[in-house]
């Protein structure tokens, strides 16, 4: 049977990839990596010596405190799959940092590291590619590869962890692909990373980015989980969002915003609201008076837009990538259009440009790295 989404991006898609078939040893909370090494005859202490060692990116074969033998039939049960840097960015100008993250079978995905006053955080990928076809969005140039697997995302965390030898205390999974087209793997990954003997990064650190996929958002809200949930906006009307959002044609703004409605009813939590503005398409000050009216309307109708539900957008001035031909909004523009949500009781900040010296919007490095792959494989 089709899936509801897949008519979504028209890009061909490479065949899906299916995850290994063994449990991975990064998709595990430790009470099933006990349960596993029960199987395999090992005693429950071995899952409190070895958990935490996993999730600071050692691998079983690294651990001294098990042995031989142990490490033998955990090989032969289990998949340990921490990805490999295959190139990493540090930006002279603020910190950030990049990785391109190569994969067992040869993929590659992006994370970016992001240092902030409270500590530092991580962006994630979820998929190899996507196929939700945004058309300022360089992640979804070529359409999706297959998704990621729980244990892959998790190892995203885990190998930059490592490798700069700190702590992780946030994630925003904002990276390539669309968190909730890969939903159950999203959701292990949000479990395992929150486990207290491992990762222990906290829920409330945590915001999972979507362009839209109205069903996933109402599942999403009877998980309960108490994360920021993300809405990439980026239109006032359907006209507009379909122009640049293939995945407005399934489920309009109306449907979104009451997917919205619903999910701040149920968990209380605030909806961050992206809006990534281009020049000439959706940046005008009558396009945030627009902008305004919708969020009220929607979320505020009994409140005249004042109170009650907070309502944050986070405006992004667009990445230019040159396949899309979109350019920023200069910074009046962007001044203007915050200044007409703020008035409107709609809180607006700008993002933060971080890395702008390494291209730390995901995306870019993996396609050059393709780009670089390809030209290398024609001269062979």
């Amino acid at each position: 049977m089709e899936n509801e989404n897949d008519r979504l991006q028209p890009t061909q898609e490479q065949p899906h990839i299916e995850p290994a078939e063994k449990p991975e040893l990064l998709a595990l909370t430790e009470e099933e990596l006990a349960a596993l090494l029960k199987e395999l005859g090992e005693p429950r202490f071995r899952a409190g010596q070895m958990y935490p060692q996993l999730m600071r990116g050692v691998s079983p074969d690294e651990m001294t405190n098990i042995g031989k033998a142990t490490k033998e039939k955990l090989a032969a049960a289990a998949v340990w799959n921490l990805p490999k840097i295959a190139l990493k960015l540090t930006s002279q100008i603020d910190g950030t940092v990049k990785y391109l993250f190569e994969l067992a079978d040869g993929n590659c995905v992006e994370s970016v590291v992001m240092k902030y006053e409270h500590g530092l955080t991580i962006c994630v990928s979820s998929q190899v590619g996507c196929r939700m076809g945004c058309k300022f969005c360089a992640s979804t140039i070529g359409g999706r590869v297959r998704n990621l697997t729980a244990g892959e995302i998790v190892g995203e965390v885990v190998a930059a962890s490592r490798d700069m030898g700190e702590r992780l205390s946030g994630i925003v999974m904002m990276g390539i692909g669309e968190p909730l087209d890969n939903y159950d793997n999203t959701l292990r990954f949000l479990r395992v990373v929150n486990e207290k003997t491992g990762l222990c990064i906290g829920y409330r650190h945590i915001s999972v980015s979507t362009c839209g996929l109205v069903p996933r958002i109402y599942d999403l809200a009877r998980e309960n989980l108490p994360i920021t949930l993300s809405i990439s906006l980026h239109a006032y009307d359907d006209e507009t969002r379909s122009s640049i959002m293939p995945v407005n044609n399934k489920y309009h703004i109306d449907e979104l915003m009451r997917a919205c409605a619903a999910y701040f009813a149920d968990t209380g939590r605030r909806i961050s609201f992206e809006y990534t503005l281009i020049a000439g398409k959706n940046d005008s000050t009558a396009g945030a008076e627009k902008l305004a009216t919708l969020l009220n309307n929607a979320l505020r109708p009994d409140r005249n837009g004042t109170e009650a539900i907070p309502i944050h957008v986070n405006l992004i001035p667009v990445n230019e990538v040159k396949e899309t031909g979109f350019k920023h909004a200069g910074k009046e523009a962007v001044k203007a259009f915050a200044a007409v949500l703020e008035k409107r009781g709609i809180r607006a900040t700008v993002r933060r440009t971080l890395g702008p010296d390494i291209n730390a919007s995901c995306g870019q490095l993996r396609r050059n790295n393709m780009n670089k792959s390809t030209a290398e494989d024609g001269k062979q």
